[in-house]
């Protein structure tokens, strides 16, 4: 149902913005186009039709999001707090010190660092941390350690992705790139563009499904691939029913995630409504 829906939404808005752009003369050398939305609405699958439909038309197209250097953020604060802490919980006061968000954003970079050097992407090293955002934004980025905490960070860190983003987009447009910006719509009002689409689905209660699913496929993969490489057996391959009881496993500590947020919301004094995934939860 979502899938369809998104497929009409991005069909559309690619065709529009294309349209668009192509009446404004808008993706002359320099030019930045905004994509805004809740995630899940297609901003990414928008951004995909775009950059192909420009790079058919001989362009150079790259995209960027705001969203993933907030969760990079996160996620190197969050490893602070494991690394530091001795109860190892995400504590704001301490983890979100001017000095620590400093050093943070010291440990992100942005160049040509993915495909041996010929890619743009953004480099997190730091804290034992080695990751290119490209490789790890559907895994790490989307952990329950950042998701919880991203809104927090959020709200320290604007200033510091806003110049981040600036000055990434600057490099881009510099070397000769069609900048596609996306994410929430208060993330991104910061750049001074004409160009600007926001993307909403009619059953805002697909988005939350579909970031269930989207952390367990991520988790089950990353799960199978350790498996594999440490199968001595060159011949052996993942079986059906080890795919089965890993997404079992996965599901289970899902749930548990869950009861305990519940937990956590309950003994808070306000409630909270979650969709239970696996057999007989719901």
């Amino acid at each position: 149902q979502q899938q369809q829906q998104q497929q009409q939404t991005t069909t559309m808005a690619a065709n529009n913005i294309t349209n668009a752009n192509a009446n404004a003369n808008a993706t002359k050398e320099g030019s930045v186009i905004v994509l805004c939305g809740l995630s899940g609405t297609g901003k990414g699958t928008t951004v995909t039709k775009l950059r192909e439909t420009m790079e058919r038309n001989g362009q150079k197209v790259v995209t960027w999001s705001n969203g993933n250097i907030f969760r990079s953020v996160t996620l190197l604060a969050a490893t602070w707090c494991e690394r530091n802490l001795d109860k190892q919980e995400f504590d704001a006061d301490k983890a979100l010190s001017k000095a620590n968000l400093q050093d943070y954003m010291t440990m992100l970079s942005f160049g040509k660092f993915a495909n041996h050097g010929t890619v743009f992407d953004t480099r997190i090293r730091g804290l034992g941390l080695e990751l290119l955002v490209s490789e790890v934004q559907t895994t790490d980025l989307k952990s329950p350690k950042v998701s919880k905490n991203i809104p927090t960070v959020a709200e320290f860190t604007q200033g510091e992705v806003v110049l981040f983003a600036a000055q990434a987009m600057e490099l881009l447009t510099k070397d000769g790139w069609v900048v596609l910006l996306e994410g929430r719509e208060q993330t991104v009002n910061y750049v001074p563009t004409p160009h600007r689409f926001t993307l909403v689905l009619s059953d805002d209660t697909l988005i939350g499904k579909r970031r269930a699913a989207q952390r367990l496929m991520g988790a089950a993969v990353k799960e199978l691939s350790s498996t594999e490489n440490d199968n001595d057996n060159d011949n052996d391959t993942i079986t059906d029913s080890q795919v089965e009881i890993v997404l079992d496993d996965l599901l289970t500590k899902m749930n548990d995630e869950i009861d305990e947020e519940q937990e956590k919301q309950k003994n808070a004094g306000s409630g909270v409504f979650c969709f239970k995934w696996g057999s007989g939860k719901k």
